[in-house]
């Protein structure tokens, strides 16, 4: 079966092995992002292979990403579910470790994905995909509170049996089998350069989020507009205690809700527009 595939022949895994290990090669998507990819891919350095895929950068991201030893591929940008696919089926082994750019291991998660590729990711009952927790640094702080950590995404998986899915912009790993969380150790992500960058990014994937909804028949109602944002502030700043993050925590729901907002606004124009071109 190709790669990426699904397969349920146990004959078929023939794990490649480097002095007992399973190898793992890393793959990052990226644009623009000269200024975070080197630590990102110095977090990377005890991968087998690191598998860059640039989209249009106009920066020196390429530059230091082969710079940092990686391999580079310049391509196109066809959105965040299938680009991560592309990096997936561009590497060279079938275990893959994806981040983005602006997100880092550290010490301690890499200890234990080491540990974890050198005894167990070859037995075949072990899970084929794993997941890890996510720790987000916002305006110079480490986020603990409002619905964002622990925060576990499923990162390091078996391209045999699993592949990037979901709908743009929340692209999610879905495998035919079961996902282990990984601990100790966090996935670093060092988000949002400023609050202006953190704006352009929700403006971005409101866009996408509504445009998405609009192709799935999805319509806004008036709660849509007025509740959600309101019930989302609360939910992240209240009931998930934001306020114990302080500032950013204020300001993280906030945006929450003002996300929320712009989300089901735009869908509603687009529902607009669509009615009057008729």
């Amino acid at each position: 079966m190709a790669r990426g595939g699904f397969l349920g022949d146990a004959e078929e895994w023939g794990p490649r092995v480097r002095d007992g290990a399973i190898r793992i090669s890393a793959c990052v998507i990226a644009r623009d992002e000269a200024d975070r990819i080197g630590p990102c891919l110095d977090s990377l350095a005890f991968c087998d292979e690191i598998v860059v895929l640039d989209s249009g950068s106009t920066d020196d991201t390429v530059a230091v990403a082969r710079a940092k030893g990686a391999r580079v591929i310049e391509t196109d940008w066809p959105g965040w579910v299938a680009q991560k696919n592309r990096a997936v089926q561009a590497a060279s082994h079938d275990w893959i470790l994806s981040l983005d750019a602006d997100e880092r291991v550290d010490e301690a998660l890499r200890a234990t994905i080491e540990a974890l590729r050198a005894d167990r990711l070859a037995e075949p009952a072990a899970p084929r995909a794993y997941a890890v927790c996510r720790k987000v640094r916002y305006q110079g702080r480490w986020i603990r509170h409002g619905g964002w950590y622990p925060e576990w995404r499923t990162r390091l998986f078996d391209r045999r049996v699993a592949s990037w899915g979901g709908v743009d912009p929340h692209d999610r790993v879905e495998t035919a089998g079961r996902v282990e969380r990984l601990r100790p150790g966090d996935l670093e992500h060092h988000t949002y350069r400023s609050i202006q960058d953190h704006f352009r990014q929700m403006l971005r994937f409101s866009e996408v989020s509504a445009r998405e909804m609009y192709t799935r028949g999805r319509r806004a109602r008036w709660s849509d507009i007025v509740l959600r944002p309101a019930w989302r502030f609360l939910a992240m700043y209240l009931l998930r205690l934001g306020f114990l993050d302080g500032r950013a925590g204020y300001v993280l729901a906030r945006n929450g809700a003002h996300f929320t907002f712009m989300k089901y606004a735009q869908l509603a124009e687009l529902h607009r527009v669509a009615q009057e071109e008729r």
